[in-house]
């Protein structure tokens, strides 16, 4: 018997319905591991905050930052978004744990540009992330929602030229984003001055944490004005984030969205019983020329196996693309150039990438391998239908991944239904 294909999904598992839609926030307080509430200690560390904005006309924001944020695309402020900003805006430290894929970026973003004084062409706010890709996607976000501000950003990333950092620095900017490296790089040279950043981002804290980033993290604190307004987003709260709370934050406004609130409603998951791995690339290929995708992504487990996909793919006839880690960093901008161009349309990547690749186009993900931890799965499912946009999952399933297939279900509360024959209609 072959792979499962589109036209001949069978009623293998009895699976029914669909994403659940995002249930309202109950106002407690949860640790890292969002199930238990925090003990006393922590609890009188945090500052409660309750309002809800519905809508972005609600929030106060300038005229042309709403401006640039409708342009975007944003039309209803997804969860986090309707508690975080506000605070934020107001100039509180603010700690803010949530997934992926939530709109965190565009909270603290809007955040920053609220605030920015636009006379003054010198560096006013830090982002910090784990990664050049995310960096740049920060970036990217920044430009956009300040189109209408002529907001001046620049991305301070390793794999750059120093000498060039240098000089759009000099020429001055109002944001900066960048990796721990880079930008301690710029502080210890002086090429960024730090006298008047008023505001202080960690995006992806736990990550840049695990990463081995706290001493570097630490030395850019040293270096920077002694009042300063701090955001730090995550999607868990491991110790090593909470001591950086309580050293340098005063009483945080904590804001959490836990995982059965995740704005996934424009996103369908569906799974195929591939049944063996032997029967993933036929599967794939069928799926290939039955969809009419404008851009798809295929996430797979290991570097060897990009390219190993890529070949056999390519050995059929079919375009596509691939990055990851082990190439260098030109070339990875050179491959995103062309599938955000839609040059190429299909890219196959891995776990290392997930968090850097948001291309507005994206309609489909496929797991052509599941993730190793479900924490991972919706870092990846989140490049399609971005918030607010439409998009559909595709998760191969080998008899091996039944039980990952099952936590994935029970840690997002979702059932995840098996492929339609229909499936085109829902991209």
């Amino acid at each position: 018997m072959g792979p499962t294909t589109p036209g001949q999904v069978a009623q293998r598992v009895n699976m029914a319905g669909m994403v659940p839609e995002g249930s309202q926030f109950d106002g407690h307080q949860y640790d890292a591991k969002m199930s238990e509430p925090l003990n006393a200690d922590w609890q009188d560390f945090f500052t409660s905050y309750d309002e809800v904005c519905e809508s972005f006309d609600d929030m106060g924001l300038q005229e042309n930052l709403l401006k640039g944020i409708y342009a975007y695309g944003l039309e209803k402020p997804s969860a986090i978004q309707q508690r975080g900003i506000v605070p934020f805006c107001k100039g509180l430290d603010v700690i803010q744990q949530a997934q992926s894929g939530t709109g965190k970026t565009a909270t603290f973003c809007s955040g920053i540009l609220q605030q920015l004084d636009y006379g003054l062409v010198q560096c006013q706010a830090l982002v910090l992330a784990p990664t050049r890709e995310l960096a740049q996607q920060i970036k990217k976000v920044m430009r956009a929602l300040g189109d209408y501000i002529g907001v001046k950003v620049h991305a301070c990333v390793g794999g750059t030229s120093v000498h060039d950092n240098q000089r759009i620095l000099s020429n001055g900017v109002h944001v900066v984003v960048g990796t721990p490296g880079r930008v301690f790089d710029m502080l210890r040279r002086k090429s960024l001055r730090p006298d008047y950043i008023k505001m202080f981002v960690l995006d992806e804290a736990d990550k840049m944490l695990s990463r081995g980033f706290e001493d570097q993290i630490y030395d850019i604190f040293q270096l920077l004005p002694s009042k300063i307004q701090m955001g730090v987003f995550s999607a868990t709260m491991p110790p090593e984030a909470l001591e950086i709370a309580r050293k340098f934050m005063n009483k945080p406004v904590r804001i959490l969205i836990k995982r059965d609130e995740l704005a996934l409603e424009g996103i369908k998951q569906f799974h195929v019983d591939v049944n063996k791995e032997d029967w993933k690339l036929e599967t794939l290929c069928d799926l290939d020329e039955t969809l009419a995708i404008t851009h798809s992504v295929i996430f797979v487990n290991t570097r060897r196996k990009v390219d190993w996909l890529t070949d056999k793919m390519r050995a059929r006839d079919h375009t596509v693309s691939a990055t990851h880690g082990d190439m260098d960093q030109n070339t990875r901008d050179i491959i995103m150039r062309e599938f955000r161009s839609g040059s190429s349309r299909v890219l196959i990547t891995t776990d290392l990438l997930a968090r850097g690749i948001d291309v507005q186009q994206v309609s489909l993900v496929i797991n052509y391998d599941l993730p190793t931890q479900p924490e991972n799965y919706l870092h990846r499912i989140g490049r399609s239908g971005r918030f607010g946009r439409k998009g559909v999952a595709i998760n191969f399933v080998t008899t091996d991944d039944q039980r990952m297939m099952f936590d994935i279900q029970k840690f997002y509360n979702v059932v995840i239904e098996e492929l339609p024959s229909n499936v085109a209609n829902f991209i």
